[in-house]
């Protein structure tokens, strides 16, 4: 399973330069195989993003959402064991959001694409691919 992080979710969602033409092909073979995924915690991040202004989204956050999960990525929630894990990840920066996305995607042995270089250069145990790539 390929877990995007916010930032990249929003990227894919854009067809943003940002994403690389290698991240843009791990997407595309884990899109034809239904294995796209994202934390529920990115749906909040976009929502409080677009609340704030920093943000534009063609569509409310909601609809947003109900459009990307219907169109195949799959959501995985927040549970007791995500965020309790997301307390323990040692040496990972603070930002709470970052912390619980990492540990969904160590909780369901995901690949975790990202750009954000504090997870990128984290030396815990986790898949990862750079976004910019």
């Amino acid at each position: 399973m390929l877990l995007l992080d916010t930032h990249v979710l929003v990227w894919m969602d854009a067809d943003d330069l940002a994403l690389g033409p290698q991240a843009r092909q791990a997407i595309r073979q884990a899109w034809s195989v239904g294995e796209v995924a994202v934390s529920a915690i990115s749906f909040w991040e976009v929502a409080m993003l677009a609340q704030r202004g920093r943000l534009h989204l063609p569509v409310s956050p909601g609809t947003w959402r109900a459009d990307l999960l219907e169109a195949g990525v799959r959501e995985i929630p927040l549970d007791g064991r995500i965020t309790v894990a997301a307390a323990g990840l040692e040496d990972l920066h603070r930002d709470p959001a970052d912390r619980f996305i990492v540990a969904t995607a160590v909780a369901s042995s995901a690949v975790l694409m990202t750009a954000d270089a504090g997870i990128l250069d984290w030396a815990g145990e986790l898949s990862r691919i750079d976004a910019r790539r």
